[in-house]
């Protein structure tokens, strides 16, 4: 009998710590920086890439977010998707749009599209004209929307951001992505200029290499919801386990898949040992 006792208060003391633990960490971003070289820069860039903030805000109007977002002094953010919960009872943009506002007075916004957006995209009946008014404020808040289109930035970079159908979004088995899936989103990638992909879903690196992305950026997996040392994120929002592509920086051939662990939660709202991220990406020419 006081075995069973001892073994249930430990259980509950142990599940209490995990919850302040998880509270603690949802309310405490890092920020984290890599850096890239390539022959395709002809001078040193700094990005800032945001995924997966779900209407999540760090301090009144997103402040804490946007002011360590302006101390890296970014020449431009890219946003990978899934800003605002996209749920019938919660979908709203009031947090996206104090957001992006934010973030415009900053440097240029390039926002491509997660598996959220398109949800208002494809669900009218379920979600009424929610979509036609997001465009319209991407539009207001002067970021660039790359739905299916890329866009050059100067002369040595190019940026697209792809739109992922459902069926590369099932659960437990998605479909498997080929290179033309993206070329005929996207057309041919620019093998000149160094192309970035938004690309939400990081399961698809061969499928982006091929395409001829030289850096994919993606999230979509929250970093794996726990993480464990040596074996990295549990589970994904997919029912996957223990994916080495849950978070971080994966090279193939000089081609770069940086993966972030997301901002915000969703159905699942742990984080554990798996801090909200920015992710600043030191783009820098070769040698130097």
């Amino acid at each position: 009998m006081r075995q069973g006792l001892w073994l249930a208060a430990v259980l509950a003391a142990g599940a209490a710590g995990g919850f302040l633990r998880s509270q603690y960490e949802r309310d405490h971003f890092v920020v984290e920086e890599t850096t890239v070289f390539t022959k395709k820069v002809r001078q040193p860039r700094t990005v800032v890439f945001l995924t997966d903030l779900h209407d999540k805000e760090f301090g009144e109007g997103n402040r804490c977010l946007l002011d360590a977002i302006k101390k890296l002094q970014p020449d431009f953010v890219l946003i990978g998707g899934d800003t605002m919960v996209v749920k019938p009872d919660k979908a709203r943009l009031e947090t996206t749009k104090r957001l992006l506002k934010g973030l415009h007075q900053i440097c240029p916004v390039y926002y491509g599209n997660g598996n959220h957006e398109q949800r208002l995209q494809k669900e009218r009946k379920l979600y009424g004209d929610l979509y036609d008014q997001f465009e319209k404020l991407l539009k207001q808040c002067g970021v660039v929307y790359l739905s299916d289109k890329s866009v050059n930035v100067e002369e040595d970079i190019r940026i697209s951001g792809l739109n992922i159908e459902k069926t590369y979004y099932r659960d437990w088995i998605p479909g498997k992505m080929t290179q033309n899936y993206i070329q005929k989103h996207l057309g041919e990638a620019d093998r000149d200029r160094f192309q970035i992909l938004l690309a939400h879903s990081p399961l698809f690196f061969d499928a982006y290499t091929g395409w001829g992305a030289d850096l994919t950026l993606s999230g979509h997996f929250h970093g794996g919801t726990i993480r464990i040392p040596v074996l990295g994120g549990v589970m994904t929002p997919q029912y996957q386990f223990f994916l080495p592509c849950c978070a971080g920086t994966f090279e193939k051939n000089n081609q770069y898949l940086i993966v972030g662990r997301g901002l915000g939660t969703h159905s699942i709202n742990i984080r554990i040992y798996n801090k909200p991220q920015v992710v600043a990406v030191k783009l820098m020419p070769s040698g130097s």
